[in-house]
């Protein structure tokens, strides 16, 4: 299939989806939301600290600018593409309007496995949050119920992250809409609280711990100086991952074509500047060496006195809740991802199927949300968090290449907004991803090449055919409607 009809039948099928999902379900505020519950998550309560004390000190606020610049010219890359090809792929739609087939399963199949994976560490990590919460009021949970079979600390089951699972997937069936509210209630609860901790935070900071604001190197790269700066930059990028979830909801957005570009530019702006605030605030509460523990919001508010002893409680309220949130985000962005790989032949027509009554892909959301519960019901949180987002850096990397191919092979077709200096900034998004890439470690990698092999070979034995299949019958105006449950 030549580029022109490859697009064509891309542009008919986002089409045919707003038809089908909730068309309108999701506004600008919604999708910022849907944003933020992504990329105000467990980083904010727990990268901020590591990057302080180890690398950058009290100019981590830099190195959260620097991861912020960074972000951006991906999101605008994200934002050009989003109002060109309004449809809930994301990613994987965009790879293949510009590459074809094999680029889009290729990153397809990767993020899948991405975000279950994302979602079920979030899930163990919102369980430990919540555990000690219930301790903090009296409720004690039994060990068994509350630690995976395998680990340092075993247990049987880890109960409490596979309930999270659980609701969230429920949740996502009964509706965009009303996903879309809770979300929307729960972010603002944490995001309400955690500007209350600059507010009040900034009150008791102690200008003294600010000095020096670029603490001297001390040797090796990235220990302090300017390099501990660009290492801790690179540190806290990884908080700014899954900002690129507003864009699977291009098909159940509001106005997309507006919309979609401004939630993902407003995400990566109010996100940078409260995790500037946070590092800055944290800081300036305590020596930055002290920060590298699992909770460094709660230690700076212990040195404030026993004044803000309250504000601690709230912390603990925001992290249960914006880790819930980021749950519900993560797994809506793996639904409709698998969605429209189902509705392009790449996987069986049963992943595409929506229910009449409830207009949500109720299949799927339930085999991602039994999938998610297994694992993180039974995998310990420190070997999920080796699985590291690579799938992500790829679909940014994929996504800058995108535009510059597009603009070449497309350049008539409308673009409600464009990239300004698209050849400065794609060219620098690839770059920042492949050096985000090039950090992580070999397991990433391992576990990369052994699922996309399995990858592969699916490719091959059914959706090569069946894709190319589908969307000839598209494009000839063949095609029969999916039917619904």
């Amino acid at each position: 299939m030549d580029r022109d009809t490859r697009l064509d039948a891309i542009l008919t099928q986002a089409r045919k989806d707003r038809g089908r999902l909730d068309a309108g379900a999701v506004g600008l505020f919604s999708l910022t939301t849907l944003g933020i519950a992504s990329v105000v998550g467990a980083g904010i309560f727990v990268t901020t600290g590591e990057a302080a004390a180890e690398f950058a000190g009290p100019s981590v606020a830099i190195s959260f600018v620097l991861a912020g610049i960074a972000a951006a010219l991906t999101a605008v890359c994200y934002a050009e593409l989003a109002a060109m090809i309004p449809i809930a792929g994301s990613t994987y739609s965009y790879a293949y309007a510009a590459f074809g087939t094999f680029m889009a399963w290729f990153i397809g199949w990767d993020l899948l496995l991405e975000y279950l994976f994302a979602a079920s560490t979030v899930a163990v990590g919102w369980a430990g949050y919540f555990e000690s919460f219930l301790g903090s009021i009296g409720i004690g949970f039994p060990h068994a119920l509350a630690n995976p079979p395998f680990g340092d600390d075993p247990g049987a089951v880890n109960l409490l992250a596979m309930l999270i699972v659980g609701l969230a997937t429920a949740l996502l069936v009964m509706g965009t809409r009303q996903s879309a509210r809770t979300n929307n209630a729960m972010v603002t609860l944490k995001m309400a609280i955690l500007v209350v901790f600059v507010i009040v935070g900034a009150a008791y900071v102690a200008p003294a711990n600010w000095e020096p604001f670029v603490p001297p190197n001390e040797g090796d790269f990235g220990e302090y100086g300017l390099s501990g700066i660009v290492r801790g930059a690179g540190i806290v990028f990884f908080a700014y991952v899954g900002f690129d979830a507003v864009s699977t909801a291009a098909a159940e957005a509001r106005d997309p074509q507006r919309t979609v570009p401004r939630g993902l530019l407003l995400t990566v702006l109010i996100s940078t500047v409260l995790y500037v605030a946070i590092g800055l605030v944290l800081t300036g509460l305590v020596p930055y060496r002290t920060l590298d523990v699992a909770d460094p919001i709660s230690k700076a508010i212990e040195a404030a006195g026993p004044g803000v002893t309250w504000l601690d409680n709230a912390i603990d309220v925001a992290a249960v809740v914006g880790l819930a949130s980021t749950v519900l985000v993560t797994f809506y962005g793996q639904t409709r991802i698998l969605m429209r790989m189902s509705s392009d032949g790449m996987l069986p027509p049963l992943f595409s199927r929506l229910s009449a009554r409830f207009r949500t892909p109720v299949f799927t959301t339930i085999v991602c949300g039994v999938a998610g519960a297994i694992v993180a019901g039974l995998v310990p949180i420190e070997v999920l968090g080796q699985l590291v987002s690579i799938g992500t850096l790829m679909a940014f990397l994929l996504v800058c290449a995108g535009v510059l191919v597009l603009r070449r092979t497309h350049p008539h077709v409308e673009r409600p907004f464009r990239v300004k200096r698209v050849g400065l900034v794609a060219p620098l998004g690839i770059l920042s991803a492949l050096a985000l890439m090039a950090m992580l470690p070999v397991d990433t990698w391992i576990r990369l090449l052994v699922w996309l092999a399995i990858g592969m070979t699916i490719f091959f034995l059914y959706a090569r055919r069946h894709t190319e299949e589908r969307f000839a019958a598209l494009v000839s105006g063949e095609r029969a409607a999916v039917p619904d449950d």
